[in-house]
């Protein structure tokens, strides 16, 4: 599996650390260990493990210590899935037999290259075909930029160009809290974009979708979302910034009804 995004505070990172054993000599000979040696082994065992488990916590800002199955099972029934589709932005026909909900955090790496690679082919051969439709859903947890940037594109929508500030935000990430979506540069995204600059601003600074997007997040995690990019396909998981082949596979057997 691609890449996906985990949240530093998850503890369910799975990485298996093995310790090499040094190699033994031809004519070792078996001596009584010294009184202090058993607990320096332990002590030094625990700083090799301790340090092991601080480096696997910190697994978010490269390939992901917890491997997960590219396609899950459904979570929940029918019904609970098509909240997922309530009241979110939307790309392609309403009425197109298969959904992609993705939630997703516009500073996340590999967000960004989803959006540059598998959702341009995702777009071309199936959202613009009336197959499918994008839904999209905040999973805001990098920081307070993450926060800032999913209110910016919500009060694009408010304009009508949600999906306009989407792309733009993809195409303007430079790290993580660095400042690239501090709330000076979502206005300007907006100047850029040609979107009404007062009440653009007056809907940032007012924070008027703070509330929704905190939402979005905490339905993510009942869902088990725990990084991103996670997607759903009429309910199935597809996690990570799978190659095209593998989410058009999930989406061949959503259009079969299986």
């Amino acid at each position: 599996m691609e890449g996906y995004h985990e949240p530093v505070y998850e503890s369910e990172h799975n990485a298996e650390h093995s310790l090499e054993q040094p190699e033994r000599g031809k004519n070792t000979e078996i001596k009584d260990p010294l009184p202090y040696a058993l607990p320096l082994s332990i002590i030094a065992a625990a700083v090799i493990i301790a340090g092991a488990i601080m480096f696997t916590g910190r697994s978010n800002s490269g390939a992901p210590a917890k491997q997960v199955a590219a396609v899950d099972n459904a979570l929940g029934n029918a019904q609970d899935f098509k909240l997922l589709e309530a009241n979110a932005p939307t790309l392609g026909s309403p009425d197109a037999p298969v959904a992609i909900v993705e939630f997703a955090d516009f500073q996340c790496p590999f967000c960004g290259k989803f959006h540059k690679t598998t959702a341009q082919d995702i777009i071309t051969q199936y959202v613009k075909t009336g197959k499918a439709k994008l839904v999209y859903r905040d999973f805001a947890f990098l920081g307070e930029e993450s926060n800032w940037a999913s209110q910016a594109a919500r009060c694009a929508g408010d304009q009508g160009k949600f999906w306009q500030y989407h792309d733009y935000l993809y195409e303007h990430q430079k790290g993580e809290n660095k400042g690239a979506f501090n709330k000076d540069n979502l206005k300007g995204f907006a100047l850029a974009l040609g979107l009404d600059q007062n009440g653009f601003n007056k809907c940032l600074d007012s924070e008027k979708h703070k509330q929704d997007v905190e939402n979005d997040t905490e339905m993510g995690r009942k869902f088990g979302v725990t990084g991103t990019p996670a997607n759903f396909v009429n309910g199935k998981s597809v996690q990570g910034a799978v190659p095209f082949a593998t989410f058009e596979a999930a989406i061949k057997t959503a259009l079969e009804g299986k």
